[in-house]
């Protein structure tokens, strides 16, 4: 099983198994199969050590995977909190920030309903 950036890649088109790594999409594994004149359709598992390794190599130089992305993606997340744009407020309040509505839908975002209880009637 070919390992790249951390990730176990299963025995699929190499187009399809460089997609399994956080941050590499259908264009920039077909974009990196090129740059190291891969076939794409290939099956990982019968590439060479040596094609793996330029594979490798081009990953960690040209691309920003894994690791490095969830925490830079986590950090512009904290920067829009800390500066307190609207964007930030809606990620401190848990609720959609690109606009959707929320008087339905939204339940990813919001949670699990909370139910409040009606008026009671006067006596």
């Amino acid at each position: 099983m070919a390992r790249i950036a951390g990730v176990d890649l299963p025995n699929k088109a190499t187009k399809i198994a460089l997609t399994y790594i956080y941050g590499l999409g259908r264009t920039s594994a077909e974009d990196i199969c090129k740059k190291c004149n891969v076939d794409p359709d290939v099956k990982i598992n019968t590439l060479s050590a040596e094609v793996l390794a330029e594979l490798r190599k081009v990953i960690e130089n040209d691309y920003t995977v894994e690791g490095r992305l969830r925490s830079q993606t986590q950090l512009n997340i904290k920067r829009l909190m800390d500066i307190g744009c609207y964007r930030g407020l809606r990620h401190r309040k848990g609720l959609p920030v690109r606009g959707q509505r929320t008087k339905t839908n939204a339940r990813t975002r919001k949670g699990k309903k909370k139910t409040i209880a009606g008026k009671k009637k006067a006596v």
